[in-house]
């Protein structure tokens, strides 16, 4: 095992496991931030991302030996109030059924939105490829991104 001091959503953390650990494991069973969730395990469904310095990355294959001095931001640290716009947007239009891939879905929009405030509908089609939602609720993720992005104009 191995120390590490990583930021996690603003705090600086202490954490001891070994170095191949996925940030996944690390946040949610050594740091109890467990709003990042396990979907595939390989880096295909998009459940487990979260932001390294604002880059959406999946942290289920991401080791925490990686991660250095960049800043590492989940769906917990998006919004102290829960009141980030596409969380505002996600319940606006009522996008989760089972919500398990939800948190992967907030971040990745988010990420992209930190990037490119106004995307167009083949700029959000693009950067949300790959985030699976097996409920099927694309037209609402999309429409809740598209609404988030008019409340930042």
């Amino acid at each position: 095992m191995a120390s590490y001091t990583i930021s996690v959503n603003g705090k600086s953390q202490q954490v001891n496991v070994d170095s191949d650990t996925p940030l996944l494991w690390v946040l949610r069973d050594t740091l109890d931030l467990v709003g990042t969730k396990f979907g595939c395990g390989i880096a295909q469904c998009g459940a487990c991302t979260v932001h390294l310095d604002g880059d959406a990355i999946r942290s289920c294959s991401f080791p925490v030996s990686a991660i250095g001095e960049k800043k590492v931001t989940t769906i917990e640290g998006l919004s102290a109030s829960n009141d980030h716009p596409l969380q505002q947007a996600w319940q606006e239009h009522d996008v989760p059924q089972c919500g398990y891939c939800q948190a992967g879905q907030i971040m990745n929009a988010a990420s992209l939105l930190n990037k490119n405030p106004h995307p167009s509908d083949d700029e959000i089609a693009n950067a949300m490829h790959g985030n699976i939602c097996r409920c099927g609720t694309y037209v609402r993720i999309k429409a809740a991104i598209k609404s988030a992005a008019e409340k930042n104009s």
